[in-house]
């Protein structure tokens, strides 16, 4: 291993506190601090305006495993459906997982309607991580984040931003994922108790716009005369990854009916599981073999489309045959499947997938681009 990853190279130096550390930090964070949908920058904290909890947790929900881009129109779309917790816990499944679509991760939709008719019930948000992590869908980086941002609490908040700054900070050579505990326990002395929300979202800023994954602008960074791996030039070497092994390959085959009208033939996914209380095209269970035989959902002159799908999800990529058959007007859906209208369809709780494979075989269809 070379010195720059060696731990016991740095034994017996002390960094220099004035350098890593949160006054410097923050001094950057209150000239440079984004501004987002969801967030109380330091001006208007300086005017005496707080984080609402409501709004910390929507953003803190749909930002898991989704870029800001993508998050900002739901937030504002979420926000102007259902204002409040309590709007949002009365609201009906389907219209919530509808609103949702197109976001992915959608057991995160499911845990958010759950979250919120639990914190409906209890009249108030949860103020500490502990108390918040008792509820659906939030782990130990979201309930940190939610308390050290809406409620004060000196919490370390460790998302993938984070875990870059800090392993370059300090040089870990321990690869992520192993590296998570070291990364908290070196990042909790910093946290300070006056301002420890802005000191989270400063460090997430800084790795998004500074510290981040390729080229870093270490000449821009706060923490630059702190920081152990720019002092050894090794910043492109941290954080360490352990090697992924390769993503496995699953297929299936989806069949796409349409009415004269225009309708599309759709049925609800099982409430638990992948895509779980989503609607889709029926179709048959996804596995190793691509040439598995699968049963149409109706009679019909079923032929294959002119192109397939790929689709990658987290664990593995999903590779669709698409079959797609036409039907006459008025023809009477099968058990457990209804049609769906031309101008209805868009607003159904479609992931990703399906409208990949319905525009496989409806290139003109008006439902391709979803929008929140």
């Amino acid at each position: 291993m070379s010195r720059a990853l060696d731990d016991g190279a740095f034994a017996g130096k002390q960094e220099d506190p004035s350098a890593v550390d949160a006054a410097s930090l923050l001094a950057w964070y209150d000239r440079h601090a984004r501004r987002l949908p969801w967030r109380v920058g330091p001006a208007e904290r300086r005017r005496g305006l707080r984080p609402d909890a409501y709004a910390v947790w929507l953003s803190e929900i749909m930002l898991q495993q989704t870029t800001v881009t993508a998050v900002a129109p739901y937030f504002h779309s979420f926000l102007a459906r259902w204002p409040t917790v309590a709007d949002l816990a009365a609201a009906p499944e389907t219209e919530v997982m509808a609103a949702w679509a197109g976001l992915g991760y959608y057991s995160r939709a499911r845990n958010l309607i759950a979250a919120a008719r639990a914190i409906a019930a209890a009249g108030r948000f949860p103020e500490t991580a502990a108390g918040l992590a008792a509820l659906p869908g939030i782990g130990a980086y979201t309930s940190a984040a939610i308390a050290s941002i809406a409620f004060g609490e000196p919490a370390p908040v460790v998302d993938g931003n984070v875990e870059r700054v800090i392993a370059r900070a300090f040089a870990i050579a321990t690869p992520l994922p192993r590296a998570k505990a070291e990364i908290r326990d070196r990042l909790a002395p910093l946290v300070p108790a006056d301002r420890p929300g802005e000191f989270a979202e400063a460090l997430m800023d800084l790795g998004a716009t500074i510290c981040t994954p390729k080229r870093p602008a270490c000449a821009l960074c706060p923490w630059r005369d702190g920081c152990r791996a720019l002092a050894a030039g090794t910043q492109a070497a941290f954080p360490v990854k352990a090697r992924k092994p390769p993503r496995p390959v699953r297929h299936g085959t989806a069949f796409v009916a349409v009415r004269g009208d225009g309708a599309i033939l759709l049925r609800r996914r099982p409430p638990k599981g992948l895509l779980g209380g989503m609607a889709e095209v029926p179709g048959g269970p996804w596995g190793d073999d691509p040439h598995a035989p699968t049963e149409p959902p109706l009679d019909a002159a079923w032929r294959i489309a002119d192109r397939s799908i790929t689709h990658v999800f987290t664990h593995f990529e999903l590779r669709l045959t698409i079959m797609q058959a036409d039907l006459p007007d008025h023809s009477a859906p099968p058990a457990g499947c209804w049609w769906s209208g031309r101008h209805e369809v868009n607003g159904e709780a479609l992931p990703s997938v399906m409208r990949k494979a319905i525009a496989a075989a409806c290139p003109d269809a008006l439902f391709v681009q979803r929008k929140p």
